[in-house]
């Protein structure tokens, strides 16, 4: 029997939770793009500096290592992920780890769109992940650190051997600024603008680490690559890519967004402060999962709970009782209900995933806005069963 829950009181200051594009950060306003150099060539000194410093920024406050190459790079993670892929798989065997929607993705591209035959494809459902003891880091390895459409992460660095033969490649789109990459471990990764610091898509950021710079200059593919995927010049490095000098033309009004949310980060103290308001974030949500009977995580094992993209399962009898594929209907119902009150936009999980729900956390969104939000995906949860309730 459906029971009644009164609308709450409290409403979260900023309804924004979706997981890309995601919240600005605190305070943010067009002013923040005041500055911006529009109207001038990305190629001139005062934006490539602006460009560089983006690069620059971002390798202070996520501790890349001073040997890294960090460089903006076409199409947002994607296009990060793909020209990694494209550039230097091929040499080695490859095992690349499969356990949501975007990880899928790479499998696809490595044994359907690249033919690799000495490929394995380490699959997981959603809610968990692959065996990591299966993993032959005598092959190159790639995989997602934090699953964005299922909210499971990889449970810290201690399964990567520090020495591997291979090179392991990470994208990391919604892990880097939200919880830590053991750059000690890992040879590439990948990230956006858009996820956790909030910032405009089209662009994507790509971290080199030497030992993947030195496969970039001693082996080439065997197909073709597009401008766009083009890293080396001459069988060299091409340097200017991580000095500002982009393959193809940037957005200044991105550029200066990008800046905006790093210098934000700087000033509420950096990445551990970063990494606090996403654990926050998640707590409440936990603490809140812990007593509400009819929800739970779609990660099976706390240790890999994202601190960034929160996946949720309806467990509430109601909502099994219904047919799979109207499952997904319900979920659009509660999160429309959310939607129209103007409390949450954007929080049905992704459509490739278990009909559930998503919250976003990443560190522009307020803590005290996810504790907020909880009590109203308790009313609309109850508005909904009432309606099949009466059906």
């Amino acid at each position: 029997m459906a029971i009644a829950i009164a609308m709450p009181d409290k409403r979260p200051a900023n309804p924004c939770f979706s997981s890309g594009p995601c919240a600005k950060r605190p305070g943010w306003t067009l002013e923040a793009l005041a500055g911006a150099l529009v109207g001038r060539s990305h190629r001139a000194r005062d934006p490539k500096a602006r460009i560089a410093e983006v690069s620059e920024r971002s390798r202070k406050i996520l501790g890349i290592p001073g040997d890294w190459r960090v460089g903006i790079v076409p199409a947002s993670d994607t296009g990060a992920v793909e020209m990694a892929l494209f550039s230097l798989l091929g040499a080695r065997p490859v095992d690349v780890l499969a356990f949501e929607n975007f990880s899928k993705t790479w499998a696809t591209d490595i044994v359907k769109q690249l033919k690799l035959k000495d490929a394995r494809v380490l699959e997981a459902p959603y809610g968990r992940l692959p065996d990591l003891k299966a993993v032959d880091f005598a092959h190159d390895v790639v995989l997602a650190w934090n699953g964005t459409t299922s909210g499971v992460r990889m449970p810290g660095g201690d399964w990567i051997p520090a020495e591997h033969e291979g090179l392991v490649i990470v994208d990391a789109t919604s892990a880097a600024y939200a919880m830590e990459v053991p750059w000690d471990k890992i040879d590439v990764a990948t990230w956006s603008w858009q996820k956790v610091l909030g910032g405009e898509a089209a662009h994507g950021m790509l971290a080199l680490s030497p030992r993947a710079v030195a496969r970039l200059e001693n082996y080439t593919p065997s197909w073709p690559l597009p401008k766009i995927f083009r890293l080396t010049k001459g069988g060299k490095l091409n340097e200017a890519i991580f000095r500002g000098d982009t393959i193809n033309t940037v957005s200044l009004l991105s550029v200066e967004d990008a800046l905006d949310g790093l210098r934000w980060a700087e000033g509420i103290g950096g990445l551990p402060a970063l990494l606090k308001r996403c654990r926050t974030s998640l707590g409440h949500i936990a603490a809140w999962v812990e007593k509400t009977p009819w929800v739970e995580f779609l990660a099976e094992v706390p240790a890999t709970r994202s601190t960034s993209s929160v996946c949720l399962k309806i467990t509430a009898p109601w909502f099994l009782a219904l047919p799979a594929e109207e499952r997904t209907a319900a979920v659009k119902k509660i999160a429309g209900l959310l939607d129209k009150q103007g409390v949450a936009y954007d929080i049905a999980g992704h459509r490739d995933a278990p009909a559930g729900l998503r919250i976003w956390c990443g560190a522009t969104v307020e803590p005290d806005d996810v504790a907020a939000l909880l009590p109203w995906i308790d009313w609309a949860e109850a508005q909904i069963a009432a309606t099949y309730a009466a059906a």
